[in-house]
Parts: C-alpha cells; sequence; structure tokens
C-alpha cells in the first residue's frame, strides 16, 4: 500500500505589542510581518483540506518562557486534524501540558539538544507518535561537520541550530537526525534556516541526506513557494510531507490547487 504524501500548513506565533498571540512571516528567521489571528487561521485551514497543521511559538526558547497553553487549546477546538504545537517543551511535564491543551503532537528542538534523554522519556511517556524532533539547519563551509553535501560545487555540512536559529549548536544535523531516531522519535521536522521564506524551494540537500538517513518519516520544511516545490521534494529527496506558510498565508495557491497538482503528477495525496 502506498502510503499518501501530507500538505501541512504552519503557523508562526509570537505576541505582538499588545501581548495578545499573533502569527508571523518572516524570512531566514528573521524581519518578521504580522499575518492574522492563530486561531482564526487554524479554522481555515482545518476548512481547506490541510492533512495536518503545525503551531509553533517561535520566540517560547529564546525567552526561556512557557508554550502559549491557552492559544494552543483555543486553536486544537478549531482543527480537526493531528495538530503538532512546538515551543518551549523543555519537560516531560511541558510535553504533557501541551498534549491536555489538545496537541497531538509535540515538536522539540532546543530542549532535545539540551536533553537529549528527553526523546527516550518523552517516547516512553506518551508513545513515539507524539514526539517530532524538529531540526533547525543551516548550512556551514569547513571542515566540523560530519556528514557533507555538495551544494552549487562546494562541499557544506548541515548545523543544528538552537533558540530560533539564533544560535549554532556544532552538532551535525544528520548526526542528530540518527540519534532522534535511535532514541525514540516518531517524526523529523526538517527545516532550513539559509531557506526560510525565500519562497525559493526546499533545501533538497538537507532533507535528502535526512531521509537517506533514518527510516522516521521526514516533514519538510522551509522555502516552498509553488506547488512545483512540494512536488520536487517528494520526488528528489522522498519527504513524507511537505509544510508551507508563505504561499498559504498569502494566499497565493489553496491546499486544493497544491494537492491537485501533485496528484496529477502522480503523487499520491488526500484530496
Amino acid at each position: 500500500m502506498t502510503l499518501t504524501k501530507r500538505v501541512i500548513p504552519c503557523i508562526d506565533v509570537d505576541v505582538d505589542e499588545n501581548g495578545d498571540p499573533a502569527v508571523y512571516t518572516g524570512v531566514n528567521f528573521e524581519d518578521l510581518d504580522y499575518t492574522g489571528d492563530p486561531v482564526e487561521m487554524a479554522k481555515r485551514y482545518n476548512e481547506a483540506g490541510a492533512d495536518e497543521f503545525v503551531f509553533l511559538d517561535i520566540t517560547a526558547s529564546a525567552e526561556g518562557r512557557e508554550t502559549m497553553l491557552d492559544t494552543v487549546s483555543a486553536v486544537a477546538d478549531e482543527v480537526f486534524i493531528p495538530l503538532t504545537v512546538g515551543g518551549g517543551i523543555r519537560t516531560t511535564d511541558d510535553i504533557k501540558e501541551t498534549l491536555r491543551a489538545g496537541a497531538d503532537k509535540v515538536s522539540i528542538n532546543s530542549g532535545a539538544i539540551a536533553n537529549p534523554d528527553l526523546i527516550d522519556r518523552g517516547a516512553e511517556a506518551f508513545g513515539s507518535q507524539c514526539i517530532v524532533i524538529s531540526l533547525d539547519a543551516r548550512r556551514r563551509y569547513d571542515e566540523q561537520g560530519e556528514h557533507y553535501e555538495r551544494v552549487d560545487g562546494e562541499s557544506c555540512w548541515f548545523e543544528c541550530t538552537v533558540k530560533g536559529g539564533r544560535e549554532g549548536t556544532g552538532i551535525d544535523a544528520v548526526e542528530w537526525a540518527e540519534e532522534a531516531e535511535s532514541r525514540g522519535a516518531g517524526e523529523l521536522f526538517v527545516n532550513s534556516i539559509d531557506k526560510d521564506g525565500t519562497e525559493e524551494g526546499y533545501d533538497i540537500p538537507l532533507t535528502a541526506a535526512v531521509c537517506d538517513a533514518v527510516s522516521t518519516p521526514v516533514i519538510a520544511s522551509s522555502g516552498c513557494g509553488s506547488p512545483a516545490d512540494m512536488y520536487e521534494v517528494f520526488t528528489e529527496a522522498d519527504a513524507d510531507a511537505g509544510l508551507a506558510a508563505s504561499i498559504f498565508h498569502y494566499e497565493d495557491y489553496t491546499i486544493q490547487e497544491v494537492k491537485q497538482y501533485l496528484a496529477e503528477r502522480g503523487i499520491p495525496v488526500r484530496i
């Protein structure tokens, strides 16, 4: 049986100048522009035929605060598809409270890198299907990595970053993906800082390297500018799901238009 590829919209949530949750869209994790209300956008995407929905609190880790669970709960009330929530999750209690607020899965980046045992404990307590490990990776052209790819004629590796891409870790993203899988992660969420918000296509070398290294399902993120980009990441990198934000937020394409494009080219999707 062929598994269908998933099309997933994502909202990046921060607090606005009044302290209220708001969705922002940026480029390379910076230059954020106000995009809308998280609850209203969640409702819209649920009705539009999304396969899943991702809610990322983009400053919780950097600011050392907890995820905005009241907003997560309000979003969960509007979506009847799997909901993944990330940002500021550092302990098994954080996982428990986020799931209790209505999330089906949690996405963990900084907390897992700081304490890898969190993956083991989370998978054991709540099931691997609930634990998504997020890799916010950027290219580095030096000799400090473990796994190298040729990109535009140069050799590079991919470094994991934390705190919303603000800090490097020196950890090779492919090596970390393998470790996260071995510890019980049920899914990997691959974000490219170099491609984020550019709408120039996914980071195929990064995504393919991770997909080749693990058997765990991989969600490709960052850089989608058209249905053709999603087709490419499915066929060239073998990603299990394609996540996009800008093209849906700005209504360049609908979710159904993307799915129809993919279906017409032989990609199995849920229409």
